[in-house]
């Protein structure tokens, strides 16, 4: 431990750490602004704006945000063999932002949504897989340098609705997409203008082993990384591969299921939210919009005591399998749906107070940081180690899975009640508890425990 203590940061320094963390943390910050603006705006654009049919627009929202999980695993190869990180994160921020900008026209919705899903492939993997290079080996502030760089990604994820979800609102979704085109812009000016502080990206030789961090954050994940930073490899020995296999394969299963329901935030609960709620405080009447800056404001708030509960029981020897508190968190889920399933019942045809939409939230985002920072942690801590990034990218595969569920139970939004599709909702996190709690119980599967 001495020795570690000892190590020093590669570089100046700002606040005790590498100057370049701070520019990726400003780049990865305008990133997330320009996703969460775009997706804020999305599905009242669609239904709104596009006359599109809300099943339609479903599926068109559940397409996308699966496509944009998806192609980051060839994004990341791409950048390990042939463009390297810096040159990915510039095309790939260059190509995002053109797909945001063409968002301002009705005609280019296709195309610019395929446009901005590529251009986050490129960009997804090359930015936070840089976090390592700017320390030695051993430096005990690299792991809480994954905590800070989360905070940008939840500061970004905040800011986002606040303001491109008012400008859309208030002078046309078309100034709203436009906003979060320029906060790309700025990311990438960011990382351009900081690029003194970063280490030489030069292409890994074929001998060294792909780098796996870059898995650590993302759109929609990206939030969820620093629960699993934390994690540290509990097994005494290398698993058996097809045990582990069959554990992972279950847990994609399981978390297919889980985002039927909880990508419902970004797609059916904003509908919700601008139909079925109470948005007057006072003389000021609240953007619809607004309410999909919770989600990262109560991960910001919630995460650090979450992480010292969790610490505190470890250190007791309480520490849980990973699959029983993936499976607390989407029972979590299903209780914050289930709120919504019992306020629309009460409610009927008539509005409920915006407070129960807060509560949904604070429910909801406390499940969330029990279940998928959790699966991303297990994913990376059972990766054989000649096949760590294979292993991390399929946790994306499950992601995209879930993404293409989402889209279809979204369809049903428009044949139910809303009480009772609310409920459907809160079905599916129940499932997927269950079938989390039957892989823990499974015989002859690695111990999925993990260290805090």
């Amino acid at each position: 431990m001495s020795e570690a203590v000892a190590v020093a940061p590669r570089g100046p320094t700002w606040f005790g750490q590498p100057k370049g963390l701070t520019i990726l943390f400003l780049t990865q910050m305008w990133e997330q602004f320009s996703y969460y603006g775009m997706r804020a705006l999305l599905i009242y654009y669609m239904t709104r704006e596009l006359l599109l049919g809300q099943e339609k627009a479903s599926l068109i929202y559940g397409a996308y945000t699966a496509t944009a999980y998806f192609t980051p695993i060839f994004g990341g190869i791409i950048a390990d063999r042939w463009l390297g990180k810096r040159r990915a994160v510039i095309l790939g921020a260059t190509i995002m932002a053109a797909g945001h900008f063409m968002m301002s026209f009705d005609a280019l919705l296709y195309v610019a949504l395929v446009t901005i899903a590529l251009g986050n492939g490129l960009f997804l993997p090359s930015l936070p897989s840089q976090i390592n290079d700017l320390y030695e080996a051993g430096d005990p502030k690299r792991g809480r340098a994954y905590n800070i760089y989360y905070v940008g990604i939840n500061i970004g994820g905040f800011l986002a609705p606040l303001i491109c979800g008012t400008l859309g609102e208030m002078y046309g979704w078309h100034a709203g997409f436009a906003a979060a085109g320029v906060g790309m812009l700025a990311g990438l000016a960011i990382y351009l203008g900081g690029g003194a502080y970063l280490p030489d990206q030069e292409l890994p030789r074929q001998s060294e082993p792909l780098p796996h961090e870059a898995s650590a954050a993302h759109p929609g994940t990206l939030h969820q990384h620093s629960a699993s930073t934390d994690s540290a490899d509990a097994a005494s020995g290398p698993p058996n591969r097809l045990s582990t296999f069959v554990l992972l394969l279950g847990v994609i299963i399981a978390v297919t299921v889980f985002r039927g329901a909880y990508e419902q935030i970004g797609n059916t609960v904003p509908i919700w939210s601008d139909v079925g709620v109470t948005r007057q405080v006072g003389s000021l009447l609240v953007p619809v919009t607004w309410f999909q800056s919770l989600n990262p404001l109560l991960v910001f708030l919630m995460t650090p005591p979450l992480l010292a509960y969790w610490r505190r029981r470890a250190d007791r020897g309480l520490e849980p399998p990973a699959t029983r508190r993936m499976a607390l968190g989407a029972l979590i889920v299903a209780l914050s749906y289930a709120l919504l399933a019992a306020v629309a019942a009460h409610a009927g045809q008539e509005r409920t107070s915006g407070l129960w939409l807060v509560l949904y939230f604070v429910i909801f985002t406390m499940g969330e940081l029990h279940i998928l920072p959790t699966g991303l942690g297990l994913f990376a801590r059972l990766a054989p180690p000649r096949f760590a990034a294979t292993t991390v990218a399929a946790w994306f595969l499950a992601i995209f899975t879930g993404s293409l569920s989402a889209g279809a139970v979204g369809t049903l939004w428009s044949s139910m009640s809303h009480a009772a599709f609310f409920a459907l909702l809160a079905a599916l996190a129940t499932v997927a508890a269950v079938l989390l709690l039957a892989l823990g119980r499974i015989p002859g599967l690695p111990d999925s425990r993990q260290a805090h």
